[in-house]
């Protein structure tokens, strides 16, 4: 993802877990206690459907344009690292909690 200059961005970690009865975010924490975002969704992981839904999903949550979200690392894993540009982490987790109210 190219950047502009001044332009900051923000990397998550995110564990996804397909074929859920319904698309949800939420906070977790890896085996080792760092946090990551836990993304449940309703797609199944066939043909990027699954990757389609959670940069549906997280654009939809933030209120950011699905073209500021890319997944870096994890195409095809459940275990992903996604950028998000023009977001803090701080930012990313205060949007996500007050979409949880």
């Amino acid at each position: 993802m190219a950047k502009r200059d001044g332009q900051q961005s923000a990397r998550i970690a995110v564990r996804v877990t397909p074929r859920a009865k319904r698309s949800a975010l939420a906070w977790g924490a890896d085996g080792e206690g760092r946090p990551l975002l836990v993304a449940r969704l309703a797609a199944p992981p066939v043909d990027g459907a699954a990757n389609k839904a959670l940069v549906d999903l997280l654009a939809k949550a933030l209120g950011v344009a699905r073209s500021s979200i890319a997944i870096v690392s994890g195409d095809t894993s459940r275990n992903k690292i996604v950028e998000i540009s023009m977001l803090s982490v701080t930012e990313i987790s205060d949007r996500l909690a007050a979409g949880a109210d």
